[in-house]
């Protein structure tokens, strides 16, 4: 039996995370497993530089460096031997994203690579989480991060359709995002699944997991449109102190859990969906995946 340790660098716009996973290859003829080792998340929010001003501040790009000394040596003590780091929206809005980039790399040696919506869409799809969706025809597959949401069609499997909007929490508690925006995911969202009699909707993200660990849905069961507008309510209801102290909210998770939940509650009510799976995955799960089956390629191809 073979174990690796693996690391992938996640940066958002809402805050920056690494996933460090064992790949234990079994010495017999059994499918690799990915098992998750730590995480850890620091809330430094680039989104709030990015699309409010336009760049990333000084301050952050210090903490950043920071996070990223820190990843460095944590990746060390684990006896990480591949990682990858990944920055969205935040990065790739800000003037000084790739300014950024190169501090880094000069600073760490780690070299940040800016994706787009469609790279993150197609990065995410390696978790195969959608394998246990393959008896519903078609999945609505919604990913809600600080600077964007990204939505896939999925049909027996296969991506047909998929779409990043500029439409995420932290643009929308700095009042950024315009109606119209509102308008096309919806349209987007509405002629995709008009057609369709039963679709399984799908969600991703940091705040649809705290809000299906908050209201006690079992593990394996989807979380109901009823119960989601229930804690959309309750939560609406206290003040950004009081989501902390009763939830036991991150600071950094009691304000952008409100814009998320809106954006499920109406991803659903477009797609005419009653309920939504979340399977606790994210970009750093399909970062792992994808660093494994590269390096199968390149030594298949040796």
């Amino acid at each position: 039996m073979k174990i690796e340790k693996f690391a992938a660098i996640d940066i958002g716009s809402n805050a920056i995370r690494v996933l460090i996973a064992n790949v234990v290859t079994p010495s017999i003829d059994r499918p690799v497993q990915f098992q998750k080792n730590a995480l850890v998340r620091v809330p430094i929010r680039l989104g709030e530089d990015s699309f409010s001003v336009g760049e990333i501040s000084k301050k952050n790009i210090k903490r950043m460096l920071r996070a990223m000394k820190a990843f460095k040596q944590i990746m060390k003590i684990h006896g990480v031997t591949q990682f990858r780091a990944y920055a969205t929206s935040a990065l790739r809005e800000a003037a000084n994203g790739e300014d950024v980039v190169q501090v880094i790399k000069k600073e760490t040696g780690i070299k940040i690579e800016i994706i787009d919506g469609k790279k993150e869409a197609s990065v995410i799809s390696y978790t195969q989480i959608f394998d246990q969706f393959t008896t519903q025809k078609t999945v609505l597959y919604v990913d809600v991060g600080g600077g964007s949401t990204e939505l896939s069609i999925l049909k027996n499997g296969e991506r047909i359709h998929s779409k990043s909007f500029k439409l995420g929490t932290v643009r929308l508690l700095n009042k950024s995002v315009e109606d119209r925006i509102w308008d096309e995911m919806q349209k987007w969202i509405s002629k995709r699944t008009a057609l369709i009699n039963r679709i399984t909707v799908l969600g991703s993200g940091g705040n649809i997991n705290k809000l299906f660990k908050l209201t006690n849905t079992k593990e394996g069961r989807p979380l109901s449109l009823v119960t989601l507008n229930a804690i959309y309510t309750k939560l609406q209801q206290l003040s950004y102190e009081e989501r902390i102290l009763e939830f036991q909210l991150n600071t950094d998770r009691a304000d952008v859990i409100l814009p998320a939940t809106e954006i499920y509650l109406r991803t659903l009510q477009w797609a005419g969906a009653s309920k939504i799976y979340v399977p606790k995955i994210g970009l750093s799960d399909g970062m792992i995946k994808e660093m494994y089956y590269d390096l199968q390629k390149s030594t298949t191809h040796e």
